[in-house]
């Protein structure tokens, strides 16, 4: 008697520090999603995390209206989602993820997102009630909710019997320890083993789906308590989750077999995990639940997107407060193409310089190595997404269609198929010229067109290729170094250039964007600037002014 009092009074004891250890984390947690907010979060990233976001996104994938990969890499928009990724739940980061390559092209849509945005940043309470629930939910490391959600179909459920007699044995020897000490003990020791390998060779099995039916159950939990506070201005979402929950009413019982109370674990936790260990409660559970999940598969997405959309609407809150400042654009359909934006800037970089344009034609690019280009068209293209997801420019004011958007830029040669650059660049550009259509005008982005071949083809097929796309249903920005082409496709394209000083033997850039082709001519002069023999950099400035004054090379 004397000993179960005493467990008696260890357990309570774990639970009163369980419930202290839980009511510190819950204040640290308040105090740290507050400090947070508006920065960028620190999150780690492995190869395998980011293909486990991309799940969600694959499944409702567009490939004619979706940002594509090569235009989500040139423009490095992995970098601006993690700087976004304020998100508290794996199906959140899961569900940003696929917002961001999805240009909406709806106003009212975006008009919603931008409502439920604003929501956030203008009311901490309810912001931090949800993200507070959503870090109940939690993050699984490198598993797709959804992926397994979606898996479901084709998993089967194992017979418990044997799970039983294992468990059954196992309560026996425990009971003849009361008996029989010394054989009880033996035998409570032997079946504890056996229970414990034959729990890991089954858990190995469907581990994942181990991870993810908790993870249910938490979510649940949470969009039930997201009810309870009956928001008004979440009423559509909470109608919508109170409507899909009810399916899982039966199954809820006993989930906490199943399923840890939170994404992080606790002592009570870790005491339910041996237990489990030893009587396989929780590989009974998910075979008895299977087939119920199975039937419920697309009520468990809806709960999914409806919860995932919620809190990647509180990430690109915090996005926006991250930013030095932003603005609403305002977006038009119709053939009218044209892009206004003042004092637009690069949301990656530390001291950007702003650039403001404002053209309803097509524009070519000139200037420098590293004078801007680059980066300014990578900025538009940027803002024209931002604009199309998450109702954000960062600018002081950005109007714009509604784009579909393709970029060509950070091209290389392919050494798996054997493709060389220029194989690889003519591919890329297809691809954009293969999505021109009437309805939607295409915005493409493209960096020193047809670098990969030699001088005069270059020009020949670059300058025929832009003004076919000029021609068409399309609005294009075109950085190059080939000042032929500004006079070849002066009829449909405007000029305009980034320019570069040099004193004191230092260049100098000032990222700033000018109307007009390019005039420096500073390629040789650095050659001089970097110290090369004298009889060089004369005898370069010397056929280049031929070349201008004749139109031809002298043979050397």
């Amino acid at each position: 008697m004397q000993y179960l009092i005493v467990i008696l009074v260890g357990v309570i004891g774990l639970i009163i520090w369980s419930k202290i250890n839980a009511w510190k984390e819950h204040k640290n947690f308040i105090e740290r999603v507050k400090r947070e907010w508006g920065d960028v979060p620190k999150e780690e990233y492995t190869a395998e995390k980011f293909e486990s976001i991309k799940a969600y996104y694959h499944s409702v994938k567009d490939e004619r209206l979706d940002v594509d990969d090569i235009t989500w890499n040139d423009i490095d928009m992995d970098e601006i989602y993690m700087t976004m990724n304020n998100t508290q739940s794996s199906i959140g980061e899961e569900y940003l993820y696929a917002l961001l390559r999805k240009p909406c092209f709806q106003e009212e849509e975006l008009t919603e997102r931008n409502r439920l945005i604003k929501y956030f940043e203008e009311n901490e309470e309810a912001r931090i009630l949800l993200q507070t629930k959503l870090h109940e939910v939690g993050k699984l490391r490198n598993i797709s909710v959804y992926e397994y959600i979606d898996r479901l179909e084709a998993q089967k459920a194992d017979s418990n019997l044997i799970h039983y007699l294992l468990d059954l044995g196992l309560l026996a020897s425990i009971a003849l320890i009361f008996f029989i000490p010394g054989l009880g003990g033996t035998l409570t020791f032997i079946i504890a083993i056996v229970n414990i390998f034959h729990y890991y060779s089954c858990k190995a099995k469907i581990e994942h789906y181990l991870l993810v039916f908790p993870f249910i159950f938490r979510l649940l939990d949470s969009a039930k308590a997201l009810i309870r506070r009956d928001l008004p201005e979440l009423k559509t979402y909470n109608d919508r989750l109170k409507e899909d929950i009810k399916h899982f009413n039966k199954i809820k019982r006993g989930g906490f077999i199943l399923a840890p109370k939170s994404g992080n674990g606790d002592i009570l936790d870790m005491i339910l995990d041996y237990i489990r260990m030893l009587f396989h409660l929780d590989i009974i559970k998910f075979n008895s639940m299977l087939s119920f999940f199975k039937k419920n598969r697309a009520v468990l997405n809806r709960i999914f997107e409806t919860v995932g959309y919620l809190d990647s609407m509180i990430a690109a809150a915090s996005f926006r407060k991250l930013l030095d400042y932003y603005c609403e654009p305002v977006l038009t359909k119709g053939k009218e193409r044209k892009i206004s934006a003042v004092d637009l800037y690069h949301p990656l970089l530390n001291d950007p310089v702003p650039n403001s344009i404002t053209e309803d034609r097509s524009v070519l690019l000139t200037g420098s190595n590293a004078s801007g280009k680059s980066t300014f068209i990578k900025t538009l293209a940027i803002n024209a997404i931002l604009s199309q997801t998450i109702y954000t420019s960062t600018a002081r004011s950005y109007q714009g269609n509604y784009f579909m958007i393709y970029s060509s830029m950070a091209l290389r040669d392919n050494i798996f198929s054997s493709e060389s650059y220029y194989i690889v660049e003519i591919k890329s550009l297809k691809r954009i010229l293969d999505r021109v259509n009437d309805d939607i005008p295409v915005l493409c982005f493209i960096d020193e067109v047809l670098r990969g071949t030699n001088t005069l083809e270059r020009i020949a097929a670059s300058s025929r290729i832009l003004a076919s796309l000029a021609k068409k249903n399309t609005f294009i920005f075109a950085a190059t170094h080939d000042i032929e082409l500004t006079h070849i496709l002066e009829k449909d394209f405007s000029n305009y250039h980034f320019q570069e000083r040099i004193e004191n033997r230092q260049i100098i850039f000032d990222y700033k964007l000018y109307q007009g082709k390019a005039i420096s001519k500073n390629a040789i002069k650095l050659l001089d600037m970097l110290g090369y023999p004298q009889e060089i950099t004369d005898a370069a400035e010397e056929a280049a002014q031929e070349f201008l004054n004749l139109g031809e090379w002298k043979i050397i």
